[in-house]
Protein backbone atom coordinates (compact mmCIF):
# COMPACT_ATOMS: atom_id res chain seq x y z
CA UNK A 1 0.00 0.00 0.00
CA UNK A 2 3.17 2.25 -0.27
CA UNK A 3 3.74 2.89 2.96
CA UNK A 4 6.81 4.29 3.43
CA UNK A 5 8.73 2.46 6.72
CA UNK A 6 6.98 -1.00 6.76
CA UNK A 7 8.68 -4.15 4.22
CA UNK A 8 6.40 -6.60 3.12
CA UNK A 9 8.44 -7.91 0.32
CA UNK A 10 6.39 -11.30 0.58
CA UNK A 11 2.84 -9.67 0.69
CA UNK A 12 4.06 -7.25 -2.07
CA UNK A 13 4.70 -10.29 -4.36
CA UNK A 14 1.44 -11.86 -3.58
CA UNK A 15 -0.56 -8.46 -4.21
CA UNK A 16 1.32 -8.15 -7.55
CA UNK A 17 -0.48 -11.46 -8.86
CA UNK A 18 -3.49 -10.55 -7.21
CA UNK A 19 -6.97 -8.77 -8.09
CA UNK A 20 -6.26 -6.25 -5.38
CA UNK A 21 -8.93 -4.20 -3.82
CA UNK A 22 -7.36 -1.43 -1.58
CA UNK A 23 -10.70 -0.31 -1.16
CA UNK A 24 -11.76 -3.90 0.81
CA UNK A 25 -13.50 -3.80 3.88
CA UNK A 26 -14.42 -5.69 7.02
CA UNK A 27 -18.13 -5.03 7.94
CA UNK A 28 -17.12 -5.06 11.57
CA UNK A 29 -13.19 -3.57 13.02
CA UNK A 30 -13.47 -6.45 15.86
CA UNK A 31 -11.80 -9.68 15.44
CA UNK A 32 -14.17 -12.19 16.60
CA UNK A 33 -16.89 -10.79 14.61
CA UNK A 34 -14.73 -10.55 11.35
CA UNK A 35 -13.83 -13.96 11.68
CA UNK A 36 -16.94 -15.28 12.13
CA UNK A 37 -18.04 -13.26 9.26
CA UNK A 38 -15.19 -14.46 7.38
CA UNK A 39 -15.91 -18.23 8.36
CA UNK A 40 -19.88 -18.25 7.41
CA UNK A 41 -20.51 -14.85 4.55
CA UNK A 42 -22.97 -13.03 6.62
CA UNK A 43 -22.85 -9.65 8.73
CA UNK A 44 -23.00 -9.80 12.55
CA UNK A 45 -26.64 -8.92 12.89
CA UNK A 46 -27.43 -12.02 10.96
CA UNK A 47 -24.90 -14.12 12.77
CA UNK A 48 -25.41 -12.50 16.13
CA UNK A 49 -22.05 -13.22 17.14
CA UNK A 50 -21.52 -9.20 17.36
CA UNK A 51 -18.98 -8.82 20.14
CA UNK A 52 -15.78 -10.72 21.68
CA UNK A 53 -17.59 -11.48 24.98
CA UNK A 54 -20.56 -11.85 26.81
CA UNK A 55 -21.04 -8.68 28.96
CA UNK A 56 -19.84 -8.88 32.58
CA UNK A 57 -21.66 -10.51 35.56
CA UNK A 58 -22.59 -7.69 38.57
CA UNK A 59 -20.64 -10.61 40.06
CA UNK A 60 -17.52 -10.87 38.70
CA UNK A 61 -14.38 -8.68 39.58
CA UNK A 62 -11.06 -8.85 38.34
CA UNK A 63 -10.21 -9.92 35.20
CA UNK A 64 -13.18 -10.85 34.55
CA UNK A 65 -15.17 -7.66 34.63
CA UNK A 66 -13.10 -4.54 35.07
CA UNK A 67 -9.72 -6.25 32.87
CA UNK A 68 -10.31 -7.63 29.03
CA UNK A 69 -12.50 -10.33 29.56
CA UNK A 70 -9.53 -12.97 29.75
CA UNK A 71 -10.67 -14.99 32.60
CA UNK A 72 -9.42 -18.49 32.37
CA UNK A 73 -12.01 -21.72 31.97
CA UNK A 74 -13.00 -22.75 35.58
CA UNK A 75 -12.26 -19.08 36.80
CA UNK A 76 -15.54 -17.77 35.35
CA UNK A 77 -19.40 -18.53 36.82
CA UNK A 78 -21.07 -21.41 35.48
CA UNK A 79 -23.65 -18.65 34.22
CA UNK A 80 -20.90 -16.52 32.57
CA UNK A 81 -19.51 -19.63 30.63
CA UNK A 82 -23.37 -21.06 30.07
CA UNK A 83 -23.54 -17.28 27.96
CA UNK A 84 -20.28 -17.86 26.54
CA UNK A 85 -22.17 -21.70 25.31
CA UNK A 86 -24.71 -19.76 23.85
CA UNK A 87 -22.90 -17.25 22.21
CA UNK A 88 -20.42 -20.11 20.31
CA UNK A 89 -23.28 -21.51 19.29
CA UNK A 90 -24.12 -19.24 16.55
CA UNK A 91 -21.23 -20.96 14.62
CA UNK A 92 -23.44 -24.25 14.21
CA UNK A 93 -26.54 -21.97 12.85
CA UNK A 94 -25.17 -21.49 9.87
CA UNK A 95 -23.13 -23.03 6.60
CA UNK A 96 -19.43 -21.90 7.25
CA UNK A 97 -16.62 -21.73 4.16
CA UNK A 98 -15.15 -24.73 5.90
CA UNK A 99 -17.91 -26.77 6.33
CA UNK A 100 -19.06 -26.32 2.77
CA UNK A 101 -15.55 -27.28 1.29
CA UNK A 102 -15.84 -30.50 4.27
CA UNK A 103 -18.64 -31.85 2.04
CA UNK A 104 -16.97 -31.68 -1.19
CA UNK A 105 -13.99 -33.99 -0.09
CA UNK A 106 -12.04 -30.98 1.26
CA UNK A 107 -9.86 -31.74 4.25
CA UNK A 108 -10.19 -28.33 6.29
CA UNK A 109 -7.10 -27.09 8.65
CA UNK A 110 -7.87 -24.50 11.66
CA UNK A 111 -4.37 -22.19 12.55
CA UNK A 112 -4.35 -19.23 14.39
CA UNK A 113 -7.26 -16.80 16.06
CA UNK A 114 -10.57 -19.10 16.46
CA UNK A 115 -13.40 -18.21 18.87
CA UNK A 116 -15.92 -20.38 18.54
CA UNK A 117 -15.20 -23.55 20.44
CA UNK A 118 -13.90 -26.76 19.25
CA UNK A 119 -12.61 -25.69 15.78
CA UNK A 120 -14.95 -28.81 14.23
CA UNK A 121 -18.36 -27.14 15.47
CA UNK A 122 -17.22 -24.51 12.42
CA UNK A 123 -16.44 -27.58 10.03
CA UNK A 124 -12.65 -28.14 10.20
CA UNK A 125 -11.51 -31.73 9.81
CA UNK A 126 -8.86 -30.67 12.35
CA UNK A 127 -7.19 -27.77 14.17
CA UNK A 128 -4.27 -26.58 16.70
CA UNK A 129 -7.16 -24.77 18.78
CA UNK A 130 -8.99 -27.26 21.89
CA UNK A 131 -11.54 -24.29 21.95
CA UNK A 132 -13.50 -23.39 24.88
CA UNK A 133 -13.83 -24.32 27.73
CA UNK A 134 -10.36 -25.78 27.58
CA UNK A 135 -8.11 -23.88 29.12
CA UNK A 136 -7.29 -20.34 27.20
CA UNK A 137 -9.90 -21.67 24.82
CA UNK A 138 -11.67 -17.99 24.81
CA UNK A 139 -9.84 -17.26 21.13
CA UNK A 140 -7.64 -19.48 20.10
CA UNK A 141 -4.97 -21.55 23.17
CA UNK A 142 -3.05 -23.63 20.87
CA UNK A 143 -3.61 -22.14 17.38
CA UNK A 144 -2.16 -18.30 18.60
CA UNK A 145 1.53 -20.02 18.82
CA UNK A 146 0.96 -20.53 14.79
CA UNK A 147 3.95 -18.00 13.20
CA UNK A 148 5.55 -16.32 16.50
CA UNK A 149 6.36 -20.20 16.81
CA UNK A 150 6.67 -21.71 13.56
CA UNK A 151 4.23 -23.33 10.49
CA UNK A 152 4.93 -26.46 11.39
CA UNK A 153 1.80 -27.72 12.19
CA UNK A 154 0.55 -26.17 8.55
CA UNK A 155 3.28 -27.63 7.05
CA UNK A 156 2.59 -30.85 8.36
CA UNK A 157 -1.12 -30.36 7.71
CA UNK A 158 -0.15 -30.01 4.11
CA UNK A 159 1.91 -32.48 3.68
CA UNK A 160 -1.22 -35.08 5.20
CA UNK A 161 -3.34 -33.47 2.61
CA UNK A 162 -0.91 -34.59 -0.06
CA UNK A 163 -0.05 -38.11 1.41
CA UNK A 164 -3.88 -38.34 1.17
CA UNK A 165 -4.35 -37.06 -2.08
CA UNK A 166 -6.59 -34.84 -0.65
CA UNK A 167 -7.73 -31.01 -1.64
CA UNK A 168 -7.29 -29.07 1.65
CA UNK A 169 -8.60 -25.37 2.92
CA UNK A 170 -6.21 -23.72 5.28
CA UNK A 171 -7.44 -20.76 7.86
CA UNK A 172 -3.90 -19.11 8.46
CA UNK A 173 -5.12 -16.18 11.41
CA UNK A 174 -1.76 -15.78 13.41
CA UNK A 175 -1.79 -13.65 16.07
CA UNK A 176 0.30 -11.22 14.24
CA UNK A 177 1.05 -8.21 14.04
CA UNK A 178 -1.42 -8.73 16.98
CA UNK A 179 -0.15 -7.20 20.41
CA UNK A 180 1.61 -8.33 22.53
CA UNK A 181 4.03 -6.82 20.08
CA UNK A 182 7.58 -9.11 20.80
CA UNK A 183 9.24 -8.76 17.43
CA UNK A 184 12.79 -10.35 16.44
CA UNK A 185 14.81 -7.98 18.21
CA UNK A 186 16.97 -7.71 14.16
CA UNK A 187 13.72 -6.46 13.25
CA UNK A 188 12.88 -4.15 15.97
CA UNK A 189 16.38 -2.22 16.13
CA UNK A 190 15.60 -2.59 11.95
CA UNK A 191 12.85 0.28 12.44
CA UNK A 192 14.68 1.84 15.49
CA UNK A 193 17.52 2.38 12.49
CA UNK A 194 14.84 4.02 10.22
CA UNK A 195 14.47 7.13 12.75
CA UNK A 196 11.33 6.10 14.87
CA UNK A 197 11.15 7.42 17.77
CA UNK A 198 8.70 5.75 19.81
CA UNK A 199 9.66 2.14 20.70
CA UNK A 200 5.71 0.90 20.51
CA UNK A 201 5.54 2.22 17.07
CA UNK A 202 8.74 0.81 15.94
CA UNK A 203 7.96 -2.79 17.78
CA UNK A 204 4.05 -2.38 15.96
CA UNK A 205 6.16 -2.00 12.59
CA UNK A 206 8.30 -5.00 12.99
CA UNK A 207 5.52 -7.42 14.11
CA UNK A 208 3.78 -6.52 10.46
CA UNK A 209 7.26 -7.63 9.06
CA UNK A 210 8.05 -10.65 10.93
CA UNK A 211 3.77 -11.44 10.00
CA UNK A 212 4.93 -10.18 6.34
CA UNK A 213 8.34 -13.17 6.92
CA UNK A 214 5.30 -15.76 7.75
CA UNK A 215 3.16 -15.55 5.17
CA UNK A 216 6.33 -16.07 2.56
CA UNK A 217 7.41 -19.10 4.16
CA UNK A 218 3.93 -20.29 3.78
CA UNK A 219 3.79 -19.35 0.06
CA UNK A 220 7.21 -20.47 -0.43
CA UNK A 221 5.74 -24.27 1.18
CA UNK A 222 3.14 -24.17 -1.48
CA UNK A 223 5.59 -23.22 -4.32
CA UNK A 224 7.60 -25.84 -3.25
CA UNK A 225 4.61 -28.59 -3.44
CA UNK A 226 4.30 -27.20 -6.99
CA UNK A 227 0.45 -26.52 -6.11
CA UNK A 228 0.80 -22.66 -6.55
CA UNK A 229 -1.21 -22.83 -9.45
CA UNK A 230 -3.98 -24.73 -8.10
CA UNK A 231 -4.22 -22.82 -4.80
CA UNK A 232 -5.98 -19.91 -4.19
CA UNK A 233 -5.12 -17.58 -1.98
CA UNK A 234 -7.00 -14.63 -0.27
CA UNK A 235 -5.36 -12.35 2.25
CA UNK A 236 -7.68 -9.97 4.54
CA UNK A 237 -7.33 -8.88 7.86
CA UNK A 238 -9.81 -8.47 10.55
CA UNK A 239 -9.52 -4.80 11.72
CA UNK A 240 -7.24 -1.94 11.43
CA UNK A 241 -4.42 -1.01 14.15
CA UNK A 242 -2.88 2.60 14.34
CA UNK A 243 -0.43 2.11 16.82
CA UNK A 244 -0.42 5.03 19.52
CA UNK A 245 3.06 6.24 20.08
CA UNK A 246 3.08 6.67 23.68
CA UNK A 247 1.74 3.70 24.74
CA UNK A 248 1.17 -0.41 23.99
CA UNK A 249 -2.32 0.30 22.70
CA UNK A 250 -3.98 1.67 19.72
CA UNK A 251 -4.62 4.83 18.90
CA UNK A 252 -8.54 6.37 18.50
CA UNK A 253 -9.98 5.48 15.28
CA UNK A 254 -8.41 2.38 14.45
CA UNK A 255 -9.35 -1.15 16.07
CA UNK A 256 -13.03 -1.37 16.89
CA UNK A 257 -13.81 2.15 14.90
CA UNK A 258 -16.36 2.35 12.19
CA UNK A 259 -14.07 4.92 11.15
CA UNK A 260 -11.46 3.84 7.94
CA UNK A 261 -8.61 3.43 10.14
CA UNK A 262 -10.54 0.54 11.63
CA UNK A 263 -12.46 -1.10 8.58
CA UNK A 264 -10.82 -0.06 5.54
CA UNK A 265 -8.92 -3.69 4.79
CA UNK A 266 -6.64 -4.63 1.66
CA UNK A 267 -8.38 -7.76 0.08
CA UNK A 268 -6.57 -9.85 -2.56
CA UNK A 269 -7.60 -12.96 -4.89
CA UNK A 270 -4.30 -14.86 -6.34
CA UNK A 271 -5.18 -17.54 -8.41
CA UNK A 272 -2.44 -17.67 -11.28
CA UNK A 273 -3.71 -18.21 -14.47
CA UNK A 274 -7.11 -17.72 -13.67
CA UNK A 275 -7.91 -14.38 -11.91
CA UNK A 276 -6.59 -11.59 -13.76
CA UNK A 277 -4.21 -9.71 -11.30
CA UNK A 278 -4.25 -5.45 -10.82
CA UNK A 279 -5.34 -2.66 -8.57
CA UNK A 280 -8.89 -2.74 -9.21
CA UNK A 281 -8.62 1.09 -7.84
CA UNK A 282 -11.52 3.24 -6.76
CA UNK A 283 -13.68 -0.65 -6.77
CA UNK A 284 -15.45 -1.58 -3.83
CA UNK A 285 -14.81 -4.94 -1.89
CA UNK A 286 -16.33 -6.66 1.31
CA UNK A 287 -15.10 -9.50 3.10
CA UNK A 288 -18.75 -10.96 2.91
CA UNK A 289 -17.67 -11.53 -0.59
CA UNK A 290 -14.99 -13.68 0.26
CA UNK A 291 -17.10 -16.92 0.67
CA UNK A 292 -19.33 -16.94 -2.26
CA UNK A 293 -16.22 -16.45 -4.41
CA UNK A 294 -14.41 -19.06 -3.31
CA UNK A 295 -17.19 -21.78 -3.37
CA UNK A 296 -17.91 -20.49 -6.74
CA UNK A 297 -14.28 -21.09 -7.54
CA UNK A 298 -14.49 -24.69 -6.50
CA UNK A 299 -17.68 -25.56 -7.67
CA UNK A 300 -19.76 -25.83 -4.39
CA UNK A 301 -23.11 -24.44 -4.61
CA UNK A 302 -23.50 -21.09 -2.63
CA UNK A 303 -26.21 -20.85 0.11
CA UNK A 304 -28.85 -18.71 -0.88
CA UNK A 305 -28.73 -16.79 2.38
CA UNK A 306 -25.20 -15.37 1.64
CA UNK A 307 -25.28 -11.80 1.26
CA UNK A 308 -22.24 -11.09 -0.82
CA UNK A 309 -21.47 -11.31 -4.40
CA UNK A 310 -19.68 -14.58 -5.79
CA UNK A 311 -16.63 -11.91 -7.95
CA UNK A 312 -15.16 -14.99 -9.49
CA UNK A 313 -16.81 -14.06 -13.12
CA UNK A 314 -14.90 -10.21 -12.85
CA UNK A 315 -11.73 -11.72 -11.30
CA UNK A 316 -11.23 -13.99 -14.38
CA UNK A 317 -12.27 -11.22 -16.52
CA UNK A 318 -10.91 -8.14 -15.19
CA UNK A 319 -14.52 -6.38 -15.33
CA UNK A 320 -15.94 -4.21 -12.29
CA UNK A 321 -17.54 -5.77 -9.81
CA UNK A 322 -20.73 -4.46 -9.37
CA UNK A 323 -20.77 -3.81 -5.80
CA UNK A 324 -21.80 -0.32 -5.57
CA UNK A 325 -22.15 0.02 -1.80
CA UNK A 326 -20.52 -1.44 1.32
CA UNK A 327 -22.14 -1.67 4.39
CA UNK A 328 -20.84 -1.97 8.15
CA UNK A 329 -22.27 -2.29 11.46
CA UNK A 330 -20.03 -1.64 15.11
CA UNK A 331 -21.05 -3.10 18.13
CA UNK A 332 -19.53 -3.17 21.66
CA UNK A 333 -17.15 -5.43 22.65
CA UNK A 334 -19.60 -7.00 25.23
CA UNK A 335 -22.90 -8.53 24.20
CA UNK A 336 -25.43 -7.66 26.68
CA UNK A 337 -28.64 -10.08 24.73
CA UNK A 338 -26.29 -12.80 22.99
CA UNK A 339 -29.62 -13.17 20.78
CA UNK A 340 -30.31 -9.32 19.68
CA UNK A 341 -27.84 -7.71 17.94
CA UNK A 342 -29.71 -4.29 18.17
CA UNK A 343 -29.15 -4.02 21.91
CA UNK A 344 -25.47 -3.08 21.86
CA UNK A 345 -25.41 -1.11 18.40
CA UNK A 346 -23.04 1.97 18.31
CA UNK A 347 -22.49 2.77 14.55
CA UNK A 348 -23.93 1.65 11.52
CA UNK A 349 -22.42 3.10 8.10
CA UNK A 350 -22.46 2.82 4.20
CA UNK A 351 -19.84 3.68 1.74
CA UNK A 352 -21.16 4.72 -1.57
CA UNK A 353 -18.71 5.87 -4.68
CA UNK A 354 -16.78 8.32 -2.90
CA UNK A 355 -19.47 9.22 0.17
CA UNK A 356 -19.36 7.51 3.52
CA UNK A 357 -22.24 7.96 5.99
CA UNK A 358 -21.59 7.19 9.24
CA UNK A 359 -24.59 7.10 11.45
CA UNK A 360 -24.69 6.89 15.63
CA UNK A 361 -26.81 4.58 17.80
CA UNK A 362 -27.61 4.26 21.62
CA UNK A 363 -26.66 0.64 22.03
CA UNK A 364 -25.91 0.31 25.32
CA UNK A 365 -21.78 0.09 25.74
CA UNK A 366 -19.85 -1.49 28.96
CA UNK A 367 -16.25 -1.68 28.75
CA UNK A 368 -14.04 -0.27 26.08
CA UNK A 369 -15.81 2.89 26.41
CA UNK A 370 -12.70 4.93 25.19
CA UNK A 371 -13.34 3.35 21.97
CA UNK A 372 -16.59 4.75 21.39
CA UNK A 373 -16.81 7.96 22.46
CA UNK A 374 -19.65 9.04 20.64
CA UNK A 375 -19.44 12.65 21.03
CA UNK A 376 -20.88 13.50 17.58
CA UNK A 377 -24.48 12.01 17.59
CA UNK A 378 -25.52 13.80 14.40
CA UNK A 379 -24.76 12.03 10.78
CA UNK A 380 -21.16 12.31 9.41
CA UNK A 381 -20.92 12.30 6.27
CA UNK A 382 -17.11 12.01 4.36
CA UNK A 383 -16.38 12.07 0.54
CA UNK A 384 -13.46 9.77 1.18
CA UNK A 385 -11.43 10.33 -2.30
CA UNK A 386 -10.43 13.75 -1.24
CA UNK A 387 -11.24 13.27 2.85
CA UNK A 388 -9.74 9.03 3.02
CA UNK A 389 -8.95 9.99 7.13
CA UNK A 390 -12.40 11.31 8.05
CA UNK A 391 -11.35 14.59 9.29
CA UNK A 392 -14.18 17.12 7.64
CA UNK A 393 -18.10 16.25 7.79
CA UNK A 394 -20.02 16.87 4.75
CA UNK A 395 -23.56 16.48 6.47
CA UNK A 396 -24.78 19.80 6.60
CA UNK A 397 -24.22 20.83 3.55
CA UNK A 398 -25.90 17.92 1.38
CA UNK A 399 -28.84 16.50 3.41
CA UNK A 400 -30.09 15.03 0.43
CA UNK A 401 -27.34 12.47 -0.11
CA UNK A 402 -27.08 12.14 4.05
CA UNK A 403 -30.89 11.20 3.56
CA UNK A 404 -30.09 8.44 0.61
CA UNK A 405 -27.48 6.80 2.16
CA UNK A 406 -29.56 6.73 5.84
CA UNK A 407 -32.14 5.04 3.92
CA UNK A 408 -29.75 2.41 2.28
CA UNK A 409 -29.21 1.39 5.67
CA UNK A 410 -32.27 1.24 6.94
CA UNK A 411 -33.21 -1.15 4.00
CA UNK A 412 -30.27 -3.12 4.42
CA UNK A 413 -31.04 -3.93 8.37
CA UNK A 414 -34.01 -2.27 9.42
CA UNK A 415 -33.20 -1.29 12.84
CA UNK A 416 -36.13 -0.32 14.82
CA UNK A 417 -35.34 -0.26 18.62
CA UNK A 418 -32.35 2.33 18.30
CA UNK A 419 -32.45 6.16 18.66
CA UNK A 420 -30.38 7.22 16.05
CA UNK A 421 -30.04 11.16 14.00
CA UNK A 422 -30.71 11.07 10.73
CA UNK A 423 -30.75 14.93 9.97
CA UNK A 424 -28.20 17.65 10.70
CA UNK A 425 -28.93 20.29 13.37
CA UNK A 426 -26.95 23.07 13.91
CA UNK A 427 -27.30 22.35 17.91
CA UNK A 428 -25.43 19.56 19.35
CA UNK A 429 -27.03 15.91 18.64
CA UNK A 430 -28.81 14.69 21.62
CA UNK A 431 -30.98 10.85 22.24
CA UNK A 432 -34.09 11.76 24.23
CA UNK A 433 -34.42 10.12 27.92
Amino acid sequence: MGHQQIETPNLDKLAARSALFSRGYVPTALCRPALMTFANGLYSHQHKTTGNDPTPLPSMTGKGKKGKGKGKAGDEPAEYAALREQLISHVEQHPTIAGELQKLGYLTFQSGKWWEGSPARGGFTAGMTRGFPQPGGRHGDDGLKVGREGLEPVFGYIDQALAAKKPFFLWYAPMMPHTPHTPPDRLFQKYKAKGIESDHVARYYAMVEWFDETCGQLIDKIEEKGLTENTIFVYVADNGWIQDPNSQGYAPRSKQSANEGGTRQPILFSWPRVIQPGNRGEQLCSSIDIMPTVLAAVGAEIPKSLPGLNLLPVLKSGEPTSRKEVFGETFAHDVVSIEKPEDTLLYRWVVDGKWKLLLTYDGKLDRYASSHPRTEKRPQLFDLLADPHEDVNLAAQNPEVVQRLADKLQAWWPVTERQVLTKWTDEPGVWRE
